[in-house]
């Protein structure tokens, strides 16, 4: 199964993320994300796009509190990571079929 990921660059800082991957369907599939931005960018968003569906909101982190799902997306499946401002991670937990799609990551200064 495959699960791509991408992300931007923006004023010649990146944010960089995990190229495609390819799993076994029921493992885990993690995808890293990071930034050259500075500390001040610690909020990080990751987001799914599944063929012909538009772009979803899976959970919002930021370094050292807990992770908020959108509705339709839990812990359980998606369990996210952020343990400093310039880095996180999202796992997809035992990947199914209906897994298969685009993951992106982004993330925003602290206002």
């Amino acid at each position: 199964m495959q699960i791509s990921s991408f992300c931007c660059t923006a004023g010649g800082e990146s944010v960089s993320q995990t190229p495609t991957l390819w799993t076994n369907q029921d493992a885990d599939a993690t995808m890293q994300c990071g930034h050259t931005k500075g500390s001040t960018y610690r909020l990080m968003y990751w987001y799914q796009q599944l063929p012909g569906q538009n772009i979803k909101l899976i959970v919002f982190t930021t370094a050292y509190s807990t992770p908020e799902y959108d509705p339709g997306f839990t812990e359980e499946k998606f369990p996210a990571q952020k343990k400093n401002a310039e880095t996180g991670s999202l796992t997809v937990k035992e990947v199914k079929p209906e897994d298969s799609g685009v993951y992106f990551c982004s993330v925003s200064e602290t206002q």
